[in-house]
């Protein structure tokens, strides 16, 4: 797990893991995202690890919250204790 905000891979940390909360918001699997976004199912769940760091565009950020209908700062938000664990 990345929690150190210094640490230039926080990032993708931070978007996986509110891609994981909104998706789970939306009652989404990660295999119905992954059709959604038309991306495998794989690369959502290595997006949403916090084991495994997948890299990612700004394009499948803008991708992300368009299919889920949300604005796309919701992916940066701060994270809560609860979101960590």
């Amino acid at each position: 797990m990345i929690d150190n905000k210094k640490d230039e891979n926080y990032i993708y940390y931070l978007v996986g893991q509110n891609l994981k909360k909104q998706r789970k918001l939306k009652h989404l699997t990660q295999r119905q995202l992954a059709d959604l976004c038309n991306y495998s199912e794989g690369f959502i769940m290595n997006i949403e690890s916090k084991k495994y760091l997948q890299t990612f565009s700004l394009g499948t950020i803008w991708k992300f919250a368009d299919v889920l209908e949300i604005d796309v700062k919701e992916l940066f938000n701060e994270l809560e204790e609860e979101d960590k664990n």
